[in-house]
């Protein structure tokens, strides 16, 4: 793929009054004919995330046009798995509503936290959104006993296709403790019950010196399923997206050269480049992704110019 990098939005300089800094797993949403909707995770001083957006111009995405004056979705009750922060999954359409498929954050004794999915939905065009429940629509599983992370969901001849990260263990680099997870399929018939007898197929394992491969961001294609994904190594210093290709969405084939959007010579993508998420606005692809510190100072959007 190639790409020419169109921007950077700087949510530092934005007048968020509720939000500190970051824009976690940015995730574009065609609001309207006029306005591109980016969904991320702000941080407070705390470093604790809440979900709200930043709208673009259709016409120039760079082009800031509005913000959210408040969290479209805050945290959740104290005790609650998602009472440390939130960020974005994915956002879909069903009907007149948008459901918004987030991971929910715990802070917990013995393991560093705890990321589980719940599900809001905005009857009001995505400006706020309420939960459905104030558990998790993902709970933990045997294999995920501290991670199960929906990053997209794919309603299908019925069946909402759901691909999520999950993970049960830690990776020290330089006396920290880091996530360790992969990426996994489930389904579900109406999109919010996925816990009895779940569907749980490993789709893309870590390789080599990787240690975590997650946030999968599925689209279909002419002839199968494309997957962009952020994968890290064990020496720290590697957090960058990959590739996949599948005829089914099941059984995938990485092709990770193919992503093509390189790091910058400096600037906010120049140390990081990961949580990739593509947007289809008429007859051209965008690319929205945060840069170094995993989004501490806003995204980057390009476009793409060639398959």
């Amino acid at each position: 793929m190639l790409w020419n990098k169109l921007g950077f939005i700087d949510t530092d300089e934005i007048a968020f009054d509720w939000a500190s800094n970051s824009a976690l797993t940015p995730t574009p949403f065609l609001l309207d004919d006029m306005t591109i909707r980016v969904y991320s995770g702000m941080r407070d001083e705390e470093g604790i995330s809440r979900i709200g957006y930043v709208d673009l111009s259709i016409d120039d995405p760079t082009k800031v046009i509005n913000y959210s004056q408040k969290p479209c979705l805050d945290i959740g009750f104290d005790g609650g798995f998602d009472d440390n922060g939130i960020i974005l999954g994915d956002i879909i359409r069903s009907e007149n509503e948008l459901w918004m498929y987030y991971v929910g954050f715990q802070l917990v004794k013995k393991a560093k936290f705890l990321a589980f999915s719940g599900l809001a939905i905005s009857k009001d065009r995505g400006e706020t959104f309420s939960r459905t429940q104030n558990t998790p629509i993902l709970d933990r599983s045997d294999n995920g006993l501290t991670i199960n992370a929906i990053h997209t969901v794919i309603k299908e001849n019925g069946i909402y296709r759901c691909w999520y990260a999950a993970g049960d263990s830690w990776q020290n680099i330089g006396g920290v403790d880091y996530p360790k997870y992969n990426i996994h399929y489930t389904e579900s018939s109406d999109g919010v019950t996925f816990n009895k007898d779940r569907v749980d197929i490993l789709c893309i394992d870590n390789e080599n010196e990787e240690y975590r491969i997650g946030r999968p961001s599925v689209y279909k294609i002419k002839d199968g399923y494309l997957m962009f994904y952020t994968k890290g190594t064990k020496t720290g210093k590697d957090y960058y997206p990959g590739v996949a290709y599948s005829q089914d969405g099941i059984k995938w084939e990485r092709k990770d050269d193919d992503f093509g959007l390189p790091l910058s010579y400096d600037g906010f993508d120049s140390i990081h480049l990961c949580y990739p998420r593509l947007l289809a606005v008429g007859n051209k692809v965008y690319c929205f992704y945060n840069g170094n510190n995993m989004g501490r100072h806003g995204f980057g959007v390009a476009e793409l110019l060639e398959w």
